[in-house]
């Protein structure tokens, strides 16, 4: 069985990390193994000058993994981003969703969202219609063939994906 996952989407500063933040402890809380992936459209790096990670990679490693009794890193190189459900089925079979920042094209269950003081053109609405938005979280009140959700309300958005994407609500 794939693991289940919803995409978080909207315009740059309408807050899908903050939201993200809130909504995985309530899932955590109900019990859920939850996991994040964010699609960063920046060049990123966790990998700092001066560590040994970083020795590795500058010397060529194409993958270099990192671990504690805590925690692992891994960096693989890699000539473009993989698709988000290769990146699912490889890193979080053991969870039962991932909240993941981005991706849009993909074909991942969405919630768009959106604020009243950045007014900008839907991403699933509009010039394209994306078939996998089931929700929109948002501050103020909008006319849509899909539910609205309180932006301010984590635990309704929890609610929500649980019933909806988990199958479990």
């Amino acid at each position: 069985m794939a693991v289940k996952a919803v995409a978080f989407l909207g315009r740059s500063g309408t807050g899908k990390t903050t939201l993200i933040e809130k909504v995985l402890p309530e899932l955590a809380s109900r019990g859920y193994r939850v996991g994040t992936i964010k699609n960063d459209a920046h060049r990123f790096d966790i990998d700092h000058p001066g560590k040994d990670s970083h020795r590795f990679t500058a010397a060529g490693a194409e993958t270099m993994l990192i671990t504690s009794a805590e925690k692992l890193a891994l960096v693989k190189k890699h000539p473009a981003s993989p698709p988000v459900e290769e990146l699912l089925d490889t890193y979080f079979p053991d969870l039962d969703i991932v909240l993941v920042e981005g991706f849009s094209r993909s074909g991942l269950p969405k919630i768009e969202i959106r604020r009243k003081e950045k007014d900008a053109p839907f991403l699933c609405r509009g010039e394209s219609h994306d078939p996998a938005l089931i929700a929109v979280a948002s501050d103020h009140m909008l006319r849509l063939d899909v539910p609205l959700l309180n932006l301010n309300d984590p635990k309704a958005i929890a609610d929500f994906i649980e019933t909806n994407v988990l199958g479990t609500g």
